[in-house]
Parts: structure tokens; C-alpha cells; sequence
């Protein structure tokens, strides 16, 4: 089971042959880790979690719509009584928020119906509770006391009790009106009037918000254009976004510097009113920011292109092949939209798991409010803990499943010499293929990456909630171990993913796929380094691309409300949906590169062209190489280990 335990001896790359089931201890594993999952879910069910969160309780400790009479609680008279017919709950005082422990700090009682009326005086309440059998005060006061009780103040509810409905699933007495809320909507009234700049900052979100949305769909259609570029015209593609990056830039850097000098002499002119002058302050403000950051932004930028200028070629050629394999795999496009949905819908499960477990446990009353809550004691509270390393390892699992995916598409695709023969649906043959033979590979690769993530968020949890408290020495070491374990997170990620490569190359287990993969990163360093910085700047350039753009259309658009319009957080909110969009779209993209490079590199090793061992490569590739040698030839004192000529088995570059 561990990486040095394979037994598995050197061999050669045997692309798409000999299919065979991998590391299935760690299936096993990983199953019976998800059956504790499951026991977590039921337990939580078995022990009514799910059906006080559903039917919800008392402050006694009674299940509302349930028969409570063997759930006798020591210390609460209340406790254990049947509730068969009251099946909601009601807060006397439904307005009191505890916005800190996000709860309602209220006594809550089961009655069976909730009041739809506004009830104004305790005679109403008593006639209530008469016609439709629906107590709204504590038990132990009966309706014929409603109006003399001395205990009503602070047993029955504040007047007037707002007209309120129940929720349809949770069975709660929500009030219609808001204005129950009106205290906390004051206050928030009152916070924003006071801060002018937020003020103006929410008015001119407001305003815009037209804006912003034809932004949003900008970012959509330009992510759109962007694939149907790198799809179609890939060759040009580097150099057109080059080209077009210094043109945002430096233009986009020009604009801001004129815009800022523009908005300083129209202020300097003293044509406004009092709120526009405050406006227009702040617009001067944002402008300056935004025209010095995009200063030293370009000028970086530009130093970075001039020193990558020669590492390109490669790039290039891998980029046509991999907008030809968009054209054979379409369904890859739609691959993330797919995982996005497992997500969701694992985290939704988790959370409802996670909100049964907090109503599980042991009835304790709490000695100063008087009131039931229910507790985990004893080992059952680890049982958080356990479902906390579920999200992580599951989430990694399901986005892992997404990798080996895309991997096992697009190596069939280029070990496959008549492209004809390839699958009529290759994506879904990958996933059938994954499913079937290295679901265990899958779940070594994420348990990894989740046995690196656990204590970097334990780290970065005590760091947030020692702010402020601890001396600056303990703060940098907390911060350089958090640095520490996020690179070591993000080279295993790399890793991995070439891992999963491998396996559905070579059908090798996780620990032999790692190796192989890594020697053979190791031969290609220099190649490794050209590809991982070239391909992956040119794809940030396609996003800063795309954000740059949709940046300029808004500075554009907004400029014609510059009297009355903050400019910060609408272009704020645009530019991040901008690259948001760009990212899923662009990503799958790099992955597939990715692939691509190491199919070629193991192409490149175990082949030479001659007779029995063809390449496999598409023309592209093969004209890159046969360049590469033509270029070696003429310049053999240049040669920098960029050379990209064929090696024979057990050869090594330099």
C-alpha cells in the first residue's frame, strides 16, 4: 500500500494495453471510509437529529409533532409530553436575533397552528388558544390565566405577536410582515448613513447594476471567443495574445493616467454640487490606484515576455494539437460544469449531515437560561471531526475523478494512430474506464493531497483566531508553515495529476505511476519548465486578456456616470466574474496541455520513427521536432538541453 511497497519492475510504457484494476486496498479503504460516512448520516437520523431539525422542539426538549412520553428529561417538568398534534414551532419573541450564534435567543413552544392573524392584546391570545386549540404561553399556564397570570411577561409572548405562516418543509412559524425585523434593518439603515462612503459606494452599485450584468455577459461571450481562438487558430494564438495584452496594457495604462487627469481638473474646477464633489473625490482616489497598479503591472509584465520570448515554439505546437483534440472531445468543454454539480450536490448533503449532527447528541439543560440544548459528549463528538476530513478527501476525490477523466480522453486520443477509430463518446468511456479499473488510484492521490490540507487549515484557523494576540515571531513562523505546507500541496497536486496520466497510460498503480511519471519530468526539466511557464502565462494572458477588456468596456461604460457613480465596487464585481468565467473555461484547456506534453515526452523516448516504432505524435508535434534537430545541426554550441531529439530506452537528456 505504500509508494515503496510497488512490485512492479522498470518496464517499458505500454500506452492503452494490458487494462488492469489498480491499488485496490485503497479502494477498499476509501469504501469503508465512506460507509463511516453513511453510519455518521444514519446515527445522526437514528438518534433525532433529522427529525428535530425537520419538525424542530421546545425549549424543553420535546420533538414538535411527536409523542414525547419516554423522553422524560431530569430537572425540566416540561419535558416528555406528547406533541402528536402540535406540530410547529413558535417563538415568543421571534425578533430577538442572536446574530453572533446565529440562532433565535427566544423560548420556543410546539402549538398547532401558528397565528395568521395580529394578535394585539393576551384576551386575544386566550381567545386564540380557545378556538383553535393552540397555546401560545409556556405549558404549565392555561389559557383562563392568559389574563391575570403574573408569570406572563415573561411566559407568553411579546405583544403584539406579528401575524406569521409555516415554513413548508421546516416547521417553524416564520412572521410575514419584515418589518419584525425593522430594529436590525434601523440599525444597518443608520450604519450605511452615517459611512457616506458606503453609501455612495451601495448607491453606486445601484445605479450600475445594468452595467454590470451586460459586463457579466461580455465575459461569457469574450471566454466563448477565447476557446473558439485557441479551438481554431491556435498557431497565431500566443503571439495574437501578445500582441493584444501590450495593446490592454499599455493602452488600458494610458487611459487610466488620462481618465485621472481628466477627473482632477474637472474637480479642480469646482462645477458641482456637494455630493458630486464627494463622488468625484472618490473617483479621483480610485483612478490613482488603479493607474499605478496597472503601471507596475505592465511594466513586470512586459519584463516577463521579453525573457520568454524564445520558449514558445513548443507551446505553440502543443496548442494546435490540443485545440484539435477540443474538436474531436467536445464533451471536454462541459467537463467542469459536471464536477461543479457533484460539488454542489456533496456539499449540500454535508451540510445537512453537519446540521443533524448538531441536533444530535444528549439533552443538557442550561442552568442559566433554562432551556434544553443537545450536546455530543464523550466520543460521539469526534464524529465532526471525522465528517470534516470527509469534505476534504471527497471533494479531492471528485475533483481527482475530473483529472483522470480529461487524462484518459485525451491519452486515447493521441495513442490512438487512426483517429477514426477513436470512441464514438471518448469523455464517457473515460469515466466508464476510470470507474471501472482506478477508482483506488484515485483515492490514494486525494487522501495525499488531504493529508497535506488538514494542518495547513488547522494552521490557518489558530493564525485567524490568534490575531492580535500573538507576539510577531510566533505570526511568522505560523505563516511560513502555512507557505510551506501550501507549496508542498501544490507540487503533490502536480504530481498527481501527471500520476493519473500515467495510470491511464500504463493501467500502473498510483506509487509506479508517480515514479514513472516523475522520471520522466525529471529527463524533461528543461521542457517541464518551458511548458509550465510558457503555456501557463499564455493562458493567464487569455484571462488577463478577457478581464482587460471587459475592465476597458466598463471604465468606458461608467465614464458617463461619473457625476453620480462610484466606480470601485462595480468594476470590482464585473472584473471578478470576468476572470471567474475565464478560469473554467481556460482551465480544462490547460489541463489538457498538460496531458498532451507527457504523452509526448513518452512518445519522444520510446519512439524514434523507424519501422516497429512510429510515432504516435500528430504533424504538429512531429514538425516541432524535426525542426528542433534541423536547428541543432546549425547552431550545435547553442544547444541548451532544448533539443528535442528522440531518446533511446534507459537515455537520458542533459
Amino acid at each position: 500500500m505504500g509508494c515503496c511497497s510497488s512490485a512492479e519492475g522498470k518496464r517499458d510504457w505500454k500506452p492503452l494495453k494490458d487494462r488492469s484494476c489498480t491499488d485496490i486496498p485503497w479502494l477498499l479503504i476509501y469504501i469503508l471510509f465512506c460507509v463511516g460516512m453513511a453510519f455518521i448520516c444514519g446515527f445522526a437520523i437514528a438518534t433525532g437529529g433529522a427529525s428535530r431539525l425537520v419538525s424542530g422542539y421546545d425549549s424543553f426538549g420535546n420533538t414538535c409533532g411527536r409523542n414525547n412520553t419516554h423522553k422524560k428529561i431530569e430537572g425540566v417538568p416540561l419535558s416528555g409530553a406528547d406533541m402528536t398534534t402540535k406540530k410547529y414551532v413558535f417563538f415568543l419573541d421571534p425578533c430577538n436575533l442572536d446574530l453572533i450564534n446565529r440562532k433565535i435567543k427566544s423560548i420556543a413552544l410546539c402549538v398547532s397552528k401558528c397565528p395568521e392573524t395580529k394578535l394585539e392584546t393576551y384576551r386575544d391570545l386566550k381567545i386564540f388558544a380557545v378556538n383553535n386549540g393552540s397555546e401560545l404561553c409556556s405549558y404549565d399556564i392555561p389559557p383562563t390565566k392568559y389574563d391575570w397570570s403574573a408569570e406572563r411577561t415573561t411566559k407568553c409572548p411579546k405583544l403584539p405577536v406579528p401575524p406569521s405562516k409555516a415554513a413548508p418543509i421546516f416547521h417553524r412559524c416564520i412572521p410575514v410582515d419584515i418589518s419584525c425585523y425593522a430594529e436590525f434593518a434601523q440599525a444597518f439603515i443608520t450604519f450605511v448613513n452615517d459611512n457616506t462612503v458606503l453609501r455612495r459606494v451601495v448607491a453606486g452599485v445601484m445605479t450600475s447594476k445594468e452595467i454590470i450584468m451586460g459586463l457579466c455577459v461580455l465575459a461569457l461571450v469574450l471566454s466563448l471567443i477565447m476557446m473558439v481562438v485557441i479551438r481554431y487558430i491556435s498557431k497565431l494564438l500566443v503571439w495574437i495574445l501578445t500582441v493584444l495584452v501590450i495593446i490592454g496594457s499599455v493602452g488600458g495604462t494610458a487611459i487610466l493616467w488620462w481618465l485621472y487627469a481628466d477627473h482632477r481638473f474637472a474637480l479642480s474646477q469646482n462645477s458641482t454640487d456637494v455630493f458630486g464633489k464627494e463622488v468625484a473625490k472618490d473617483n479621483e482616489k480610485a483612478l490613482l490606484v488603479y493607474a499605478i497598479g496597472a503601471t507596475i503591472f505592465t511594466v513586470v509584465l512586459l519584463l516577463v515576455m521579453f525573457f520568454m520570448r524564445k520558449r514558445v515554439a513548443l507551446t505553440i505546437s502543443l496548442f494546435h494539437v490540443a485545440g484539435k483534440v477540443f474538436i474531436h472531445l467536445p464533451l471536454l468543454v462541459v467537463q467542469p460544469f459536471w464536477t461543479f454539480l457533484s460539488l454542489m450536490f456533496f456539499w449540500v448533503y454535508w451540510i445537512a449531515v453537519l446540521l443533524f449532527l448538531g441536533t444530535s447528541g444528549a439533552p443538557v439543560k442550561n442552568n442559566s437560561t433554562g432551556v434544553v440544548e443537545y450536546e455530543m459528549q464523550g466520543p460521539l463528538q469526534y464524529m465532526v471531526w471525522y465528517h470534516l476530513v470527509g469534505l476534504i478527501w471527497i471533494s479531492e476525490f471528485i475533483l481527482a475523478f475530473q483529472q483522470m477523466t480529461i487524462a484518459g480522453a485525451v491519452v486515447t486520443y493521441y495513442f490512438t494512430r487512426d483517429k477514426s477509430q477513436i470512441p464514438a463518446l471518448p469523455v464517457v468511456s473515460s469515466m466508464m474506464r476510470t470507474t471501472r479499473y482506478h477508482l483506488g488510484t484515485l483515492a490514494k492521490g486525494s487522501f495525499i493531497i488531504t493529508l497535506v490540507k488538514i494542518p495547513r487549515l488547522i494552521l490557518t484557523y489558530i493564525h485567524s483566531q490568534l490575531k492580535g494576540k500573538e507576539n510577531a515571531c510566533a505570526r511568522c513562523m505560523l505563516k511560513a508553515c502555512v507557505c510551506c505546507l501550501w507549496c508542498l500541496e501544490r507540487c503533490l497536486a502536480f504530481l498527481n495529476q501527471n500520476a493519473y496520466t500515467a495510470t491511464a497510460i500504463n493501467s500502473t498503480n498510483f506509487c509506479t505511476s508517480a515514479r514513472e511519471a516523475l522520471v520522466i519530468l525529471v529527463e524533461n526539466a528543461l521542457r517541464v519548465a518551458a511548458i509550465n511557464t510558457v503555456g501557463d502565462f499564455v493562458l493567464f494572458l487569455g484571462k488577463v486578456l478577457i478581464v482587460s477588456f471587459t475592465a476597458f468596456a466598463g471604465i468606458l461604460a461608467l465614464n458617463y456616470q461619473r457625476d453620480y457613480t462610484v466606480w470601485v465596487l462595480p468594476l470590482l464585481i464585473a472584473c471578478l466574474f470576468a476572470f471567474l468565467v475565464a478560469h473554467c473555461f481556460l482551465s480544462v484547456f490547460e489541463n489538457v496541455v498538460d496531458v498532451l506534453f507527457l504523452c509526448f515526452a513518452v512518445d519522444v523516448k520510446y519512439n524514434d520513427g523507424s519501422p516497429g516504432r512510429e510515432f504516435y505524435m500528430d504533424k504538429a508535434l512531429m514538425e516541432f521536432v524535426e525542426n528542433s534537430k534541423q536547428m541543432a545541426k546549425r547552431t550545435p554550441e547553442e544547444g541548451d538541453g532544448r533539443e528535442m531529439k528522440p531518446m533511446k530506452r534507459g537515455e537520458t537528456s542533459a
